[in-house]
């Protein structure tokens, strides 16, 4: 429920603040008075979209903010989905700079737009003259219907099956593109598996040619060095280390009966040689590595990292990339090269699918059809309530060759509003003032399902006056008793059955239009029901008829 509004800098009102209780509240004032500015602020607050030209003129900024209490289970856990806290009480706020930039804050903590905008179905239903135009469109129709069917878990298994099936003729499309274009992909495959299968690549190839590389660039100063190196430890058979280590070896073993240790000292000295020759072999083998022409190997290394590159630059950054690259185009050509049975199979998996959404969409239609009959006979006893008692009122479903996200019905409301008409669409012969007994009609049937606490009608008397419109304040006040009602209106009919009565006034002050609101007492709501009353001047007479309707209307609360 809607506790208090404040509201600050926006368009005529420069400071507001009301406190609402429960039951029917109304807001009347004179045309231009700000009315519709509390309404424009409210659906603001609530992710309304952020209109710079609202920020009243000559201010930096603009700011609106409300407490809701009793905000009930479903606006709880919408809260907890987007991780916040939820209490039985919140404040939002809301504002809005010159330059058109807003920023909101939930309880304090500041929040994104859309979490008000996703909030605000669990707090606020606002109906206006745009809602009873929404009310032609089929689409507003269909999820009026919706929201009176009993579906059980068929439309989840719906949305699931249709999801599905959908995304099977995306991928037999797909399948079915232009001959021409699949024989440029084939080829373009095939093309691209020949190249990189005749560079016969394995893993690891480039780095051992790298290194290969820079031994070949450095043959010449290997070879001198290694050449030196063999001949240094074993190839010399004058001074080589290893002869020196042997003799050295012989020397301490012929002392080993002479000194303690020096056996041992003989066979370290000889393990000595062997890793010395084996140093020597290996420095060897790195000569023996040029055994051909060291210009002509690297011309082929050369020519081999350069066909690595070109690759690379094609369809990888590396060899694992590209054979990867590879494996994918093979799958890409074996679709391609399998598309008739893999059409097939899609085909036979369509029409599987279709089946089961044939059945769910079959048990959807059953459920519209339900609610329909039972939307249909409630909404004409409102009506008739509401003084158009020969309206012939009811909801059309045919049934279409496609699906859709919601299934395949059509629903359209159709009237005739006078006695011998044909039931025709609703956008097509509804006049103002029915359109908003019809809103107001299908509003009184389902409050009890929208589970929302506060229900707003700006202006919902337009175009209606005398008994009519003393019948809809009747049903405003009805569903007050379940839900919090604000009405704005012109009507004294509405305005004298309220359980609080506000009236909002726009004074110049400093050269300037600024706007207040009090709520009235007995005296105050006797005085404002007979000005609506009045003419030019309010007499007497209209003051005590002003009386009798409050006194009157508390008999509806």
């Amino acid at each position: 429920m809607l506790d208090s509004l404040h509201i600050e800098n926006m368009a005529v009102i420069r400071s507001l603040d009301v406190d609402f209780g429960g039951g029917l509240s109304v807001i009347s004032g004179e045309t231009g008075s700000g009315k519709s500015v509390m309404m424009d602020s409210l659906a603001f607050l609530l992710g309304g979209r952020p209109e710079r030209e609202l920020v009243r003129s000559g201010t930096e900024q603009a700011l609106v903010s409300a407490v809701f209490s009793n905000i009930g289970a479903a606006a709880t856990a919408y809260l907890a989905e987007q991780g916040l806290e939820a209490e039985d009480e919140l404040l939002l706020q809301r504002t809005l700079t010159a330059d058109g930039k807003s920023r909101c804050r939930l309880n304090g903590r500041a929040v994104p737009q859309s979490i008000l905008r996703g909030l605000s179905g669990y707090l606020v239903s606002i109906h206006g003259q745009n809602d009873n135009q929404l009310l032609l469109q089929k689409a507003a129709q269909a999820r009026i219907l919706d929201s009176c069917a009993d579906f059980g878990d068929t439309t989840e298994r719906y949305t699931a099956a249709f999801a599905a099936y959908t995304e099977t003729e995306r991928r037999l499309a797909s399948l079915r593109r232009d001959s021409a274009e699949q024989s440029r992909l084939r080829d373009m495959l095939e093309f691209q598996i020949a190249d990189i299968d005749a560079a016969k690549l394995r893993c690891g190839e480039e780095e051992e040619l790298l290194a290969r590389r820079v031994k070949l660039q450095n043959a010449e100063r290997i070879a001198k060095q290694t050449a030196f190196l063999y001949r240094a430890l074993y190839g010399s058979e004058k001074g080589s280390a290893a002869l020196i280590l042997e003799r050295a070896s012989q020397a301490m073993h012929q002392l080993s009966g002479m000194m303690t240790g020096a056996e041992e000292m003989a066979q370290k000295l000889m393990s000595m040689r062997y890793e010395v020759e084996d140093m020597a072999n290996t420095a060897r083998d790195f000569a023996e590595d040029f055994d051909t022409d060291p210009t002509e190997a690297l011309n082929r290394v050369e020519a081999r990292l350069d066909t690595i590159t070109k690759l690379r630059r094609k369809y990888g950054a590396d060899i694992a990339e590209i054979l990867e690259f590879r494996r994918t185009a093979a799958e890409r050509l074996s679709l391609l090269e399998n598309t008739e049975r893999s059409e097939a199979e899609l085909q036979k998996q369509l029409a599987a699918q279709r089946s089961e959404l044939t059945l769910l969409a079959d048990a959807l239609h059953q459920a519209r059809e339900r609610a329909a009959e039972e939307l249909c006979a409630r909404v004409l006893a409102e009506l008739s309530f509401l003084d158009m008692p020969a309206v012939r009122f009811d909801i059309a479903l045919a049934r279409t060759a496609e699906f859709g996200a919601h299934g395949n019905d059509d629903v359209e409301f159709c009237i005739a509003t006078n006695p011998g008409e044909p039931l025709l669409p609703l956008s097509r012969i509804a006049s103002g003032g029915e359109l908003a007994r019809i809103m107001l009609a299908l509003k009184s049937v389902l409050n009890e399902r929208d589970g929302v606490a506060t229900a707003v009608f700006d202006e919902v008397d337009t175009g209606i006056s005398g008994k009519t419109a003393r019948k809809i304040g009747i049903k405003l006040s009805e569903i007050g008793r379940a839900t919090q009602v604000i009405s704005i209106t012109h009507s004294a009919q509405i305005a004298s059955l309220a359980s609080a009565h506000y009236r909002i006034v726009k004074h110049a002050e400093h050269d300037r239009a600024h706007t207040t609101v009090e709520r009235l007492d007995e005296q105050g709501r006797v005085a404002e029901v007979a000005r609506i009353l009045g003419g030019l001047s309010v007499t007497e007479a209209q003051r005590e008829a002003a009386r009798e309707m409050i006194e009157e209307g508390r008999a509806y609360r």
